[in-house]
């Protein structure tokens, strides 16, 4: 990750708008700021999300409140908390999350 070109700004992530997008089950909603060709999202799923897809694309992810489950492709499963995180590089390994009770990200890619 390069970060260049980019002045100091604050964010209200409540001011920004947010965008749906249907999960296999479930929903999740975005609030998203692109600094170059850095994207920035403050990401909720409602309870029973789960992805519709495998994801290739890296992300640097902060689990803010309730509880993640993130399965890799290869059959690994994570469980992530608030406080914890987790990072992926592009095309390492394809992933996908899903959620029993809702929970609350933030995510850098």
């Amino acid at each position: 990750m390069n970060l260049s070109d980019i002045p100091f700004g604050v964010t209200d992530w409540s001011q920004i708008e947010r965008s749906e997008h249907a999960g296999e089950t479930g929903m999740a909603y975005w609030r998203t700021q692109v600094f170059g060709n850095i994207r920035v999202r403050m990401v909720e799923y409602s309870a029973g999300y789960l992805a519709d897809h495998w994801c290739k694309k890296g992300h640097i992810l902060l689990c803010l409140e309730g509880e993640l489950h993130t399965e890799l492709e290869d059959g690994r499963h994570f469980v992530m908390t608030a406080g914890m995180s987790y990072q992926v590089a592009d095309q390492a390994e394809a992933h996908r999350s899903s959620t029993t009770d809702g929970a609350r990200l933030f995510i850098v890619d």
